[in-house]
């Protein structure tokens, strides 16, 4: 589904983003902002699963 980790965290973001302010957003940037912080420690594990949940709490 994605190439890289990268792009899992771009579509992420933009998700993110784009979605209406409420709680759903506000659980789900809180992940969006722990998977930045796995990503940039190079933790992909982590990345990936902060990513997820922060999908998972925009759903």
């Amino acid at each position: 589904m994605f190439g890289t980790h990268d792009d899992k965290m771009k579509s992420v973001k933009e998700a993110c983003d784009k979605a209406p302010a409420g709680p759903k957003k506000d659980a789900a940037m809180k992940h969006c902002h722990a998977a930045e912080k796995a990503h940039t420690a190079k933790n992909d594990t982590e990345c990936n699963r902060e990513c997820d949940a922060a999908m998972h709490a925009l759903a």
